[in-house]
């Protein structure tokens, strides 16, 4: 395969199609390694893994219900089911590599599966990227909310967990552990009550960049950006990014992909399927159904003469 057409089920070199949602990815040794949401089955986590990020093979559903868990130094809840048995909700799973440990780390956002009121982040870890990651349970960080989320990892080796907080009204950052097992400075507050969610950061040229959504459910809506030269304050108002629904999709992450000496970045998004969308499904398919037909959206960023982003349809995307 050459290329991806945008919105159709992106198969992987099995055939099958890829559960990735609301996902990251990473470049470790010579691939690059796909980790989204995965709700089938008992699955929470899939992770695939591919050279030129376009053939993706699958390698392994990384965390499930029956995953092994282990505490670390934060009281944390260990749970990977819920009171009555069922699966929980793990969302928007970013994973790094952490060089003094040896581990690859992931930070997700947490929900019990019955409501959404914990709004809290989780945390898993192994010692390969496509290994069975071993679940160090869920928290609140500084008490405080934490839903939609992402990391970011600067050239100073220091990393920053983005959330959504207060009811997703605020955007959180915070600063890691050098483990990266824990939160060691809730560094602020951005945007008050604009209720932003599915953040997406980068850094270009030595400017951080964010893109995220406006809450709307499953419902497509206008992306926004910022731009600041710190990343813990002085962020920009948030602009408008892509065109009325972000090309029907919402920001997942943003990859920086090396090209002919050059740097891209390029915009993934999910174009999600679910029953208050009209997108050719039966309104008697089960949720997880709708869920496992979404898709996905990437597309090259560009920068104008201001070096502000943005992005044009293209059906395919190629390398």
């Amino acid at each position: 395969m050459t290329s991806y057409k945008n919105g159709t089920p992106w198969l992987d070199t099995d055939g099958k199609p890829i559960q990735a949602h609301g996902g990251y990815i990473i470049k470790y040794g010579e691939y690059y390694y796909w980790y989204g949401e995965n709700r089938m089955d008992d699955n929470y986590v899939s992770c695939y893994r591919s050279t030129d990020i376009i053939n993706w093979e699958f390698r392994n559903n990384i965390l499930t219900k029956n995953s092994e868990t282990e505490a670390t130094r934060v009281k944390a809840d260990m749970s990977l089911a819920n009171e009555k048995g069922g699966k929980v909700n793990i969302e928007r799973p970013k994973v790094l590599y952490n060089e003094k440990t040896k581990k690859f780390v992931m930070w997700a956002h947490f929900e019990n599966g019955i409501d959404y009121h914990c709004a809290a982040l989780c945390i898993a870890s192994c010692d390969t990227p496509d290994g069975d990651f071993v679940y160090h349970g869920s928290f609140n960080p500084y008490g405080e909310m934490s839903r939609d989320c992402t990391l970011f990892k600067d050239e100073d080796e220091k990393v920053y967990f983005v959330s959504a907080g207060r009811d997703n009204a605020d955007t959180h950052i915070y600063r890691l552990a050098s483990d990266y097992l824990n939160c060691d400075k809730f560094c602020g507050k951005l945007w008050q009550g604009e209720y932003r969610e599915a953040p997406a950061l980068f850094k270009r040229n030595g400017e951080y960049y964010m893109l995220n959504s406006w809450c709307s459910g499953w419902e497509p809506n206008q992306g926004k950006f910022s731009r600041s030269f710190e990343i813990t304050d002085n962020w920009r108002d948030l602009e408008l990014f892509g065109d009325s629904t972000t090309f029907t999709s919402q920001p997942a992450f943003v990859l920086p992909f090396e090209k002919n000496g050059k740097t891209e970045y390029i915009y993934f998004g999910d174009r999600w399927c679910y029953k208050s969308l009209s997108l050719g499904v039966s309104n008697d398919d089960d949720t997880i159904d709708y869920y496992a037909r979404s898709t996905y959206v990437v597309l090259r960023i560009q920068f104008d003469e201001n070096d502000d982003p943005y992005i044009e349809w293209n059906d395919e995307f190629s390398i």
